[in-house]
């Protein structure tokens, strides 16, 4: 555990990397080491120690001529976050209008690498809660019905790269460890692009999810429905696919422009 020192210096390394970030984004052209540490206040030493670090995470670039500009990792990063709030503020009215249709929890998730991150939900209003599918929760892909759609969208020879990496843990008995399971699965949602967890992450817990697809047909988001497995049902399939369809065309999806 940091003592109050090391936070405080950590915090303070924090501070020095932001005020060097708001030089660099204010300034049209690239600027030298004399230019950031003049505006920033910071010795010409600490300036370099710091932006050697930030160039090493890509959040600047050390340019051939000594100078300095804001790195191509913040317009990923900048990237990750417009898509993640446009597709929540996008899909939000339609959530709730589906939510009104069946009364249980619908979820909004996005990957993250080896995870599914719930970006969106609204409450069922029925006593479930689930730590999982609150807002900013992960679970690993295999354990979700939402995860099985991305993995489903991989190619064979990345799902087997999923497999090795995470070990395909499970938390119940009805999780998929064995990636021949898992292969088996992936292969009847491309044929459906339906998805279910049927309680491989919470014991009592079923999950029925369907893709979003942006402008190029490209997964972008899944849309599911959690609900007790005494409350789930299966006719919630066509209602489910149809807000992921609305949510898709709001996207800009158009089903025969990727036929």
């Amino acid at each position: 555990m940091a003592t109050p020192s090391e936070a405080k210096g950590s915090i303070q390394v924090i501070e020095r990397m932001m005020s060097l970030l708001d030089v660099l984004a204010e300034t049209n052209d690239a600027a030298t080491l004399k230019t950031l540490s003049q505006a920033t206040g910071l010795h010409p030493s600490t300036a370099h120690r710091i932006l050697a670090v930030m160039a090493h995470a890509r959040l600047v670039e050390r340019q051939e001529n000594s100078t300095y500009a804001l790195g191509i990792r913040l317009l990923e990063l900048g990237n990750i976050v417009k898509s993640r709030i446009s597709i929540g503020a996008v899909a939000r009215p339609f959530m709730q209008e589906l939510h009104n249709q069946i009364g249980e929890a619908v979820n909004l998730g996005i990957r993250d690498q080896d995870d599914i991150v719930y970006v969106e939900r609204t409450s069922s209003g029925r006593s479930l809660v689930r730590v999982v599918y609150l807002v900013g929760g992960r679970a690993p892909l295999h354990l979700t019905s939402l995860g099985k759609l991305f993995l489903a969208s991989d190619t064979p020879t990345e799902v087997r790269a999923y497999a090795k990496r995470t070990g395909l843990p499970g938390k119940t008995a009805h999780s998929l460890t064995r990636i021949e399971m898992l292969e088996a699965e992936l292969a009847t949602i491309r044929q459906t692009a339906i998805a279910y967890d049927m309680e491989e992450a919470e014991i009592g817990l079923r999950c029925v999810a369907t893709p979003i697809l942006d402008d190029e047909g490209k997964i972008v988001a899944g849309l599911s429905v959690s609900a007790p497995t005494d409350r789930h049902r299966d006719t919630w399939v066509a209602q489910i696919k149809q807000t992921a369809e609305e949510i898709s065309r709001a996207l800009g999806y158009r089903p025969t422009a990727h036929r």
